[in-house]
């Protein structure tokens, strides 16, 4: 029975490709159903002129893909149709040629150096010349007078002007008082200030004597001082000697800081006896601590020719080399202790022996060094 009925099948199976490939046009008898007209072929109809090549795509860089965000928490997940339009959106401006003034767009400047971005800066700079012209002159209109009275305003700037480096300031330094307990001698170098950053008045004042014999040197100097540089001054004036002997120099000099802080000062004297002079003086604060000072010094005198009278003879007349430790209880206030060399040389040395005093002594003495 089987048999027979896979016998009846085969026919069937047979069939229905046959009812497959049957042609559509039959459908358009089914009731309900319209079927569109099929289009008839055009008359002549000249054929289309064919679509020029496409231009070959320009190479696009694509950008380095954006790192994975570590957690998507909370973050709401895009629909598949917006998924798709910004995928599409990306690819689109990717593949857009870079507009004028970004033809570094996607490049990797990475390793690129700084120094091969200069654009010749360098040379352009190298090549300006810095123009060497006077500055401009003060401005003598001044809005301010405008709104206010100008004398008012002419005095304030005046006291701005003062107070910016302009003002007069006056200082009194004793340098030395000292006692030298050997022989009950003294000694002084005392100096006064008075002017501002340019122009100075400056007096000076020095000696030395003893307790047995009195004043034995003294000088008073009265000099106009004169910044020539911002370490050095240039000083002229005129020196008074009231003893041993009386007489009147005129005195110009120098005064200044050479390099490592050394305070050096200078000077040349004309006497109205015609007599020559010249002394140079130097020293060096050696700081030990910020209090205690070493304080090294040299004095060195010079003369043209020779005076018996004032024990000083031609040439290298004397030297005095000194050295104190001082105590700065204040910087304005500072007790000392040291010692003092000194000696004559040449005829001067002959002039003191025939006084009956030695040409060399060594003294030590104690003192105070204050300033206000």
């Amino acid at each position: 029975m089987n048999r027979v009925a896979m016998i009846a099948l085969v026919p069937l199976f047979l069939a229905t490709p046959a009812l497959a490939m049957q042609d559509h046009s039959q459908h358009g008898n089914m009731p309900g159903m319209t079927m569109p007209a099929q289009p008839q072929p055009k008359a002549n109809a000249k054929p289309r002129p064919k679509a020029p090549p496409p231009s070959p795509k320009k190479a696009v860089t694509k950008l380095p893909a954006a790192p994975q965000a570590t957690s998507h928490s909370g973050h709401q997940a895009v629909p598949t149709e917006n998924r798709s339009q910004t995928s599409q959106a990306n690819s689109v401006q990717q593949e857009m040629p870079p507009k004028d003034g970004e033809a570094h767009a996607g490049h990797d400047m990475s390793e690129m150096s700084l120094s091969s971005m200069n654009h010749g800066n360098e040379e352009a700079s190298a090549e300006v010349e810095i123009p060497q012209t006077p500055p401009p002159p003060p401005a003598t209109d001044h809005l301010a007078d405008r709104y206010f009275d100008s004398a008012q305003m002419a005095e304030a700037r005046h006291m701005v002007h003062m107070e910016h480096g302009a003002m007069n300031l006056s200082n009194v330094m004793f340098d030395r008082l000292e006692l030298r307990p050997d022989d009950g001698g003294y000694a002084w170098d005392t100096e006064f200030r008075y002017g501002g950053d340019i122009h100075r008045l400056v007096v000076k004042s020095e000696g030395e004597g003893s307790n047995e014999d009195g004043v034995e040197d003294a000088e008073v100097q009265i000099l106009y001082s004169r910044a020539i540089t911002p370490y050095f001054d240039i000083q002229a004036g005129i020196r008074q000697d009231f003893e041993p002997q009386s007489r009147t120099y005129l005195t110009l000099g120098t005064e200044g800081i050479f390099p490592y802080w050394f305070d050096v000062e200078g000077a040349v004297f004309l006497s109205n006896e015609g007599e020559l002079l010249a002394r140079a003086k130097g020293t060096y604060d050696l700081r030990l601590t910020q209090r205690m000072i070493l304080q090294p010094s040299a004095e060195v005198t010079f003369s043209a020719q020779d005076i018996p009278e004032l024990e000083i003879g031609s040439g290298l007349s004397s030297v005095e080399l000194g050295l104190r430790l001082r105590y700065e209880i204040r910087r304005e206030f500072a007790p000392y202790i040291g010692i003092v060399y000194e000696r004559k040389f040449g005829d001067a040395a002959d002039f003191v022996r025939l006084s009956g005093k030695n040409p060399e002594s060594t003294k030590v003495v104690i003192g105070l060094r204050a300033w206000f």
